[in-house]
């Protein structure tokens, strides 16, 4: 496959597998590790763009084909020139396949060879999902890089249906490329394609997967399947046994991961791209992520808490206390939601810019282990 984005491994950790490096794609350069906030129908709730790039400094966001497709549609999406200008984000994007939603419609949907018959979340309405369409569709939303159209199967399914399931991706991963290569990108930048590697939590199948996954020789690949209820140590061990496997030359996505402390320990496996509602969902229900650990604004401790939110954080964090934030959520102002939301974002990128340069530094594994337990205290 021709390259459409590059990527720089600039530094390695002498104590772990933990990496820095720089992708490089039509709409600008990602810093790895990096998180990426969620924005599904094209919008990152409660979090305006301009709070995205000046607040949460983020450099590249995620937005969904399945919710993309049925709302606002294709066609609005084709007349505007593609998400990119449909919303106003100048920078890096990346649209995951739809799968995962898709496969998440238990009752609704219909799994065959040739694709997955759905009905709508919203209508009911009857729609079919294949590889070939699934790569149009990413194509029309026009995302620097795109996600192959997989089955991500239940966290709890036995070998068996693991290894059927995988069987279908690894069919459908083939069909994904063939249309990839057959077609353009329609708005003028290019476009990456990754795999994504499955495979439930059987060492075997995630072996079997990564391999056929890195002899692709795509741009990037992903690894999916993980954080859906399985125990942290099995999600843990299962990114070792695929980064032992996926070149070290391409960057590594682990998709729907996870809490700060999911993010340090899987980038000291040598995970380079993650995404997560967690911090816009939990600050929606007024948890905060801090280095000094969780904060519930709800509890009462904090109503006549002066202090900033977080000191060292973003402006909004420095500007707002803990006793204003809490009085927003006991009177439940929209503002708290949003200023919630904008604190755990920028913690977010906050955390992985700092595991960044610990990296460089050569320090990342001490300062990891000097952090980590801290952030999973409950304040």
């Amino acid at each position: 496959m021709n390259q459409n984005l590059t990527f720089e491994l600039q530094h390695t950790d002498p104590y772990s597998s933990a990496r820095a490096g720089k992708i490089t794609t039509d709409h600008g350069e990602i810093l790895t590790p990096i998180f990426m906030p969620v924005g599904t129908v094209g919008s990152v709730k409660a979090v305006h763009f301009e709070e995205l790039r000046k607040q949460v400094k983020a450099q590249i966001i995620l937005g969904n084909t399945y919710h993309l497709y049925l709302r606002p549609g294709l066609d609005i999406l084709r007349k505007a020139g593609g998400l990119h200008k449909f919303i106003g984000w100048e920078r890096p994007m990346l649209t995951d396949s739809g799968g995962f939603q898709v496969f998440s419609l238990t009752g609704i949907r219909k799994l065959k060879e040739e694709g997955c018959e759905f009905r709508s979340h919203i209508d009911g309405s009857k729609h079919f999902f294949t590889p070939e369409n699934v790569m149009d569709t990413e194509r029309i939303i026009g995302a620097d890089i795109m996600m192959a159209f997989d089955e991500c199967p239940p966290g709890q399914s036995d070998w068996n249906y693991a290894r059927k399931s995988l069987s279908l991706t690894n069919r459908w991963l083939d069909r994904c490329i063939k249309r990839f290569n057959e077609t353009e990108p329609l708005y003028g930048h290019r476009q990456s394609l990754f795999p994504i590697v499955q495979g439930c939590t059987f060492k075997d199948l995630r072996q079997e997967s990564a391999k056929f996954v890195a002899d692709k020789g795509c741009d990037g690949n992903a690894i999916g399947g993980l954080a859906v209820g399985e125990p942290t140590e099995v999600m843990y061990e299962m990114v070792e046994v695929v980064n032992e496997i996926l070149p070290k030359d391409k960057p590594r996505y682990l998709m729907g991961v996870g809490t700060p402390w999911n993010l340090l320990e899987n980038i000291e496996r040598g995970v380079d791209m993650f995404d997560c509602v967690m911090p816009t969902r939990n600050g929606r229900n007024a948890l905060l992520f801090t280095y000094e650990g969780t904060m519930n604004m709800k509890n009462k401790k904090w109503e006549d808490n002066f202090s900033p939110i977080d000191p060292e954080g973003c402006d909004i964090d420095v500007i707002t206390s803990k006793a204003y934030l809490h009085h927003l959520f006991k009177a439940q102002e929209y503002l708290a939601l949003q200023i919630a939301s904008i604190h755990n974002l920028a913690f977010y990128l906050r955390l992985v810019s700092d595991a960044r340069q610990h990296i460089i530094n050569g320090d990342f594994t001490q300062w990891k282990k000097s952090v980590i337990d801290d952030m999973q205290r409950r304040r």
